[in-house]
C-alpha cells in the first residue's frame, strides 16, 4: 500500500491549525515510527489517514484514491486502528470484542472461520486464557493487548497504532513492537506506530518521522533522524547518541530547563 499526504493542514478551530502543510510518502511493507512531543499533532495525523478527521486543507491519498472517496466500510478493510485508550466499558468479553475487528468483512452472524482469525490473533499476543474475561477486569496493559488484537483481525494493509505499548511493561513493550516489525513483513503491511520511546522506535523501526510544531521536522532511517541536533531541537534536551547493532541509541544528560523553569526551582 502506498500512502501519499499532499499539504496537509488540520485545525480543531479556525485559524489555529494543529497540521501544517504536511507532505510524506510512506510505501509497504515497512515499520514506521512517528515520534514527536506531546501536542504536536501526532494522533491528529493518523485520524487523517483513516478519515476519522477531514483534513482542513490538502489530502490524503491511498494508492492513488482520495481517502474522502472511500466509504467507511471500506477504509475499514484497509487501515486497521488501535486507538491509545479505548473507552470500551461494556462487560463483554475479550473474544467478543475482538471479533468485533471482523465486521468489515462479516455478516451480520459470525463465521467460523472469523473466530479461527480472532483466536490466531488472541495466541500472537499471548492472550489466548483471557478470551473469556470480561474487557472491564482487564488490567491496563491486558486491556491495550485486546485492543491490538481486534486491530489485527481486520486483516488490514495499512496498520495506524496510537501508543499501543504506553500501559505495558519494559518486556512486553519489546515483545509487541517486535511483533509488530515482524508483522509488517510476514502480512506486508504498512505499519506505523505513535510512540514516545525514541530508543525503541530507533531500535526496530525502518523508518522514522518526526514532528514538531504541527509539521514534519524530519524523516528517514533512524540513523538519519535520530541526532543529538535533532533532539536539542525538537524535544529540548541534551543527549549523546551512539550506535549500538547499527541503531542509534540515545543516551540523555541533563534536559534544557523552559521559560522560567530554572527560576522556579532555584526559587524553591
Amino acid at each position: 500500500m502506498h500512502i501519499k499526504i499532499e499539504n496537509l493542514d488540520f485545525g480543531y478551530e479556525p485559524n489555529a491549525l494543529v497540521l501544517k502543510n504536511i507532505n510524506l510518502e510512506l510505501t509497504g511493507p515497512k515499520f514506521v515510527s512517528i515520534l514527536g512531543p506531546n501536542g504536536v499533532g501526532k494522533s491528529t495525523l493518523i485520524h487523517c489517514i483513516n478519515k476519522i478527521l477531514v483534513p482542513t486543507g490538502g489530502r490524503v491519498l491511498i494508492d492513488g484514491v482520495d481517502v474522502s472517496d472511500i466509504h467507511i466500510k471500506e477504509i475499514a478493510k484497509i487501515i486497521g486502528y488501535v486507538p491509545y485508550s479505548a473507552n470500551d466499558t461494556f462487560p463483554l468479553s475479550v473474544i467478543d470484542t475482538v471479533l468485533m475487528g471482523r465486521h468489515p468483512h462479516s455478516n451480520w452472524k459470525s463465521q467460523d472461520s472469523d473466530l479461527k482469525i480472532v483466536y490466531k490473533a488472541l495466541r500472537t499476543l499471548g492472550i489466548t486464557h483471557l478470551s473469556m474475561r470480561p474487557l472491564n477486569e482487564l488490567s491496563a496493559g491486558q486491556h491495550q493487548k485486546v485492543m491490538l488484537a481486534r486491530g489485527l483481525v481486520q486483516e488490514p494493509k495499512i496498520l495506524l497504532l496510537d501508543e499501543p505499548t504506553a500501559n505495558l511493561d519494559i518486556r512486553h513493550q519489546i515483545s509487541v513492537t517486535k511483533m509488530l516489525r515482524r508483522l509488517s513483513v510476514d502480512r506486508e503491511i504498512l505499519v506505523i506506530m505513535i510512540s514516545h520511546d525514541i530508543n525503541i522506535a530507533a531500535r526496530y523501526a525502518d523508518e522514522i518521522i518526526i514532528l514538531s510544531e504541527g509539521g514534519v521536522y524530519t524523516s528517514g532511517k533512524p540513523s538519519e533522524v535520530i541526532t543529538a541536533d535533532n533532539l536539542k531541537e525538537v524535544y529540548g534536551v541534551e543527549a549523546r547518541v551512539v550506535e549500538d547493532n547499527g541503531r542509534p541509541y540515545v543516551i540523555l544528560d541533563d534536559a534544557l530547563p523552559m521559560d522560567g523553569e530554572e527560576q522556579m526551582w532555584e526559587g524553591n
